[in-house]
């Protein structure tokens, strides 16, 4: 039985009920040492914040075909992942003559 409780989601009227239950000097505690970015998700949320990002994908192929340019993609971060820079910036056409002998004697692209 104690197994079933702890794999309940978290919005579950028991778990709301267990943690009404906990004593508001235990939960001054708990709030001070609580760390939001650790805390497991629940199947919802991690189905909304997909869904943020497909939107935002989403708004970026719009503006691509409407001739703009779009921001760049960075995805929600989500619990135990942590979150990726910014991708690295290409390298010029200069730096690419530099690193490789073979495209030195090239000439330059308009």
């Amino acid at each position: 039985m104690r197994i079933w409780i702890e794999h309940l989601p978290p919005e579950s009227a028991t778990k709301t009920a267990m943690r009404n239950d906990v004593p508001d000097d235990v939960m001054a505690q708990a709030s001070a040492d609580y760390r939001p970015d650790k805390a497991a998700w629940s199947r919802e949320e991690i189905l909304l914040v997909e869904l943020k990002d497909e939107v935002i994908r989403l708004r970026n192929a719009t503006l691509a075909a409407a001739g703009a340019t779009p921001p760049e993609f960075i995805p929600t971060s989500r619990p135990g992942i942590p979150p990726k820079s910014a991708s690295a910036p290409r390298m010029s056409d200069e730096q690419r003559r530099a690193l490789d002998p073979r495209l030195r004697n090239q000439p330059k692209e308009a």
